[in-house]
């Protein structure tokens, strides 16, 4: 049997069990007070969120953002507040919006996701505010309003940066801002140095991610078919060996900008590009499917 009807046969059987989150997208990146974190997106599933999403960083709507709310053990939230320059020094704005988009709900609030926040009682309200599920609320946030849009994740060692956030003593500022995360507070005064603020937003867009051991991304199988695969690392010695996991195997409507290519006459997979932390992507990834019958792949080099 060629190795393309293998995995078409396994892709097939895999599309009774679709994994929304085993998907290789753009990735936002965050340098804030508080560290760095990136943020995977899902635009094959919700592409009008995410391209909101992008638009607003495409206008700097998020550099120099805050965290303006923060409820420890359930969601860190902004996108609605940023520091400016003015003739009398720096002040606390609301960020320019744009029209509210269509509610796009399909990948439950569990923890890590990235979601867009809303008005009660309006589930296609939402425009600049997204937030963090601190740990799993789609028993709550996947039910209420329509159900919140969670259109990414935070993906590598960013979950640290929020947990930080989440022990930082909060205030209520007033407004929107009733439990604003506060740093190196005193207690008593607090300034606009204290908030937790977003310096820099900066977008790639990496053929694969390698995070948390699992290896996602785009590929085509060489028959017309591409699908959005992972493949989890089982081994890193003497050889990294990767594993098909199959229930995240997902048929693609529509051919990706970004693919990596199995060829059948070597059975090799090359994936162009792969980021594995917020600042390194390394390039030309080659892996030898070394066992047919599990879907094991040994990687054979990168540059």
């Amino acid at each position: 049997m060629r190795i393309s009807q293998i995995y078409s046969q396994a892709a097939f059987i895999c599309l009774l069990f679709l994994s929304p989150m085993a998907q290789a997208n753009s990735v936002a990146c965050f340098t804030s007070s508080m560290g760095q974190f990136c943020i995977e997106l899902f635009e094959s599933q919700t592409p009008i969120t995410t391209a909101n999403f992008l638009n607003y960083i495409q206008n700097d709507a998020y550099t120099n953002g805050i965290f303006h709310r923060s409820i420890p053990g359930f969601v860190i939230q902004g996108g609605g507040f940023k520091v400016v320059d003015g003739a009398s020094g720096e002040s606390l704005v609301a960020v320019n919006t744009f029209s509210p988009i269509t509610n796009e709900f399909k990948i439950s609030n569990t923890r890590g996701t990235v979601a867009m926040a809303k008005l009660g009682g309006n589930p296609n309200s939402a425009t600049s505010q997204w937030f963090v599920n601190l740990a799993d609320n789609s028993a709550n946030l996947d039910h209420q309003n329509g159900g919140f849009t969670v259109f990414g994740r935070v993906i590598f060692d960013g979950m640290t940066v929020f947990d930080a956030i989440a022990k930082l003593p909060v205030k209520n500022l007033g407004g929107s801002l009733t439990n604003a995360p506060l740093k190196d507070f005193d207690g008593v005064h607090a300034a606009l140095s204290n908030l937790i603020k977003i310096d820099r937003v900066e977008v790639t867009d990496p053929t694969g991610i390698f995070s948390n051991n699992i290896l996602s991304f785009s590929v085509d199988i060489g028959t017309g078919q591409m699908y959005h695969v992972s493949l989890q690392l089982i081994s890193d010695n003497p050889s990294y060996v990767f594993q098909l996991d199959p229930a995240s195997v997902v048929l693609l409507s529509a051919t990706p900008g970004n693919i990596a290519t199995l060829s059948n006459s070597t059975s090799q997979l090359q994936i162009p590009s792969v980021m594995i932390d917020a600042s390194t992507v390394v390039r030309n990834v080659v892996l030898q499917l070394t066992d047919a019958e599990l879907y094991k792949f040994t990687l054979l080099s990168f540059e």
